[in-house]
């Protein structure tokens, strides 16, 4: 009786038991599929954070090519080291083992890892051998992610018109900084998957958003760059110069086939170099251009009907007094013709051509060179120079511009005006960039040749082209810049420098010279300016023998046939120059 008891007991609780697990389980099951019907998506996105992460970068940054499509910009793949803080056991002993690696202080990268932020960087666009190594470690928490960095293979080369970039691949500077929006890829996704341990083991590439970044493609020529850098850091570097710069166009299509600079820089390594060293100067930086501008103040007196370059003035044997203020000139000269007043360099008998012509002439012929206005040459931060309003022009404002002090031009101007002389007086816009193309070389956009205006006729073109090269013959100012072999014509400019107290300094002078060849079908208008010469200062000293070591080379370069008439000479000693 007891037995049947305690069997009827047993089968009772066994009974109550099963009826506690079958609810159980279908609170469970009624629990999931309710979590499933109404949470699902949610839940989904949620367990897939634990497993996958998403990384939002640009694809590849576009190269800049040279007009013959040698690369001077481009962006190679490299590895960025990033740690996900919670996941590091031992942060301080992580942060010595790879601080040695990267080179880096262990205590502010230990702060880094004790970060309550989920992801950090530890070194961007690390070496494959700080890779290699920390890989050997086998620390957790610690990831590899792929980016580009942007590299200059030709290091130095056009460095201050090129410029560079950030860590983060954004133009900062030049080119870089102005064709950043063409340059930069377009964004791409890559979604990590991820194992229990947080360890990635596979990544997915959204390739629809994953798009390299338009080409920039320079007029400028790397070989005519090389040799204008050369020529230009051996000038500075033999008369002591504070810098230099040289500018080579061609005329006929204001092409800028080369911007030099000196002192040159590293854009791979640009934080080592200071904004001074960095900037554009060719573009960027105003000066007094000296007795180069006499050429335009000829060119001012023919055009207005009033002379001819046979037209005298006389020159007072080397002093003439305008008010309170006296003008020289460093030889005594009489009667003067305007072609001889070009080759040797009166300052004197370029304010009595200033004087006949008045400052509305002057001024208006000055603008039509583009003096006192940007070029629009792509490239950020250009001057405008300074070319003040000829009503507010006193007698001496109008002398001193007549000379070429008080007016300020940059480089770039003064080489695009003399430019315009050598394309038979029709101004071009100078163009630094030919086109921009996709990533198959496609043309995306073009920039074709833009004549501006006329600034003087072919026939004062010609005048003055003449008297130009009457500065390279015997007792003329720039004899050093005579080329072998090929016609060439140009024009000296020495000018004292303004100093702290606001008077010219005697001690501080930019030495310049400017002009093309050949005569007689103008490939190349060059433009020398070296700033702060020690000794000589003069611009047929300074500056003419690096426009002939440019041109002469480069029009080698580029196959153009000796000049008929050209002379068959060799300066081997610099003769020394005025003007």
């Amino acid at each position: 009786m007891k037995t049947l008891s305690n069997q009827k007991s047993l089968r009772l609780r066994m009974m109550l038991i099963g009826a506690v697990f079958f609810l159980g389980l279908a609170t469970i099951i009624g629990r999931a599929v309710y979590l499933q019907v109404f949470f699902g998506p949610s839940l989904a996105e949620k367990a897939s954070d634990q497993y996958e992460k998403t990384i939002q970068t640009h694809g590849k940054r576009g190269s800049i090519f040279d007009t013959r499509m040698r690369e001077v910009a481009v962006s190679i793949e490299t590895l960025s080291l990033a740690a996900y803080p919670r996941k590091i056991h031992d942060p301080r002993q992580t942060a010595r083992s790879i601080a040695r690696i990267i080179n880096v202080k262990s205590q502010p990268l230990a702060r880094k890892l004790t970060s309550k932020r989920p992801f950090v960087w530890i070194k961007r666009q690390i070496t494959p051998k700080e890779a290699r190594a920390i890989k050997a470690l086998q620390l957790a928490g610690l990831e590899f992610l792929p980016e580009h960095s942007r590299y200059y293979p030709n290091r130095t080369l056009a460095a201050q018109l090129v410029g560079f970039t950030g860590i983060d691949g954004n133009g900062l500077e030049g080119i870089e900084y102005l064709f950043d929006a063409e340059l930069t890829g377009r964004k791409k996704i890559a979604t990590v998957l991820k194992d229990a341990f947080g360890r990635g083991f596979e990544t997915e590439d959204d390739m629809t958003a994953s798009t390299s970044g338009n080409n920039v493609v320079l007029a400028i020529d790397g070989t005519i760059q090389h040799l204008a850098e050369k020529a230009l850091h051996q000038a500075v570097k033999t008369h002591k110069a504070k810098s230099g710069i040289a500018v080579v166009m061609a005329p006929r299509t204001g092409d800028v086939l080369a911007l030099a600079h000196v002192p040159l820089f590293n854009p791979n390594a640009f934080t080592d170099f200071g904004r001074e060293v960095r900037r554009n100067r060719a573009v960027t930086d105003a000066f007094e251009p000296g007795s180069t501008m006499k050429l335009f103040s000829a060119a001012a007196a023919l055009e207005s009907g009033c002379c001819t370059p046979h037209t005298i003035f006389y020159c007072e044997n080397g002093n003439y007094r305008i008010g309170t203020n006296t003008v020289h000139d460093t030889k005594k000269h009489g009667w003067l013709s305007i072609q001889r007043i070009v080759k040797y360099s009166s300052n004197i008998g370029a304010v009595k051509i200033g004087e006949t012509i008045g400052a509305q002439t002057l001024q208006t012929t000055l603008k039509r060179f583009g003096f006192g206005r940007p070029t629009g040459i792509e490239c950020p931060g250009e001057t405008r120079g300074s070319l003040g309003a000829n009503k507010k022009w006193t007698t001496f404002d109008v002398a001193a511009v007549s000379f070429g002090h008080g007016i300020s031009v940059s480089a770039l101007q003064l080489t695009t005006a003399l430019a315009a002389i050598a394309n038979r007086g029709m101004l071009m816009q100078p163009r630094v960039v030919l086109k921009v193309t996709d990533a198959r070389g496609k043309t995306v956009r073009a920039f074709e040749p833009r004549p501006v205006g006329r600034a003087i006729s072919p026939q004062t073109a010609e005048a003055i082209t003449r008297m130009m090269a009457m500065v390279l013959t015997e007792g003329g100012t720039g004899v050093n810049a005579a080329l072998d072999g090929y016609s060439a014509c140009g024009k000296t400019g020495t000018a004292q420098k303004i100093g702290k107290d606001g008077t010219y300094a005697k001690d501080r002078y930019i030495a310049s010279f400017g002009g093309f060849a050949p005569v007689e079908d103008p490939r190349l208008a060059i433009l020398v300016v070296v700033d702060e010469p020690k000794g000589d200062y003069y611009g047929g000293t300074v500056a003419a023998p690096v426009f002939r070591e440019i041109a002469q080379s480069a029009l080698g370069y580029l196959n153009v046939r000796p000049s008929e008439l050209g002379p068959k000479m060799t300066v081997s000693k610099p003769t020394k120059g005025t003007g």
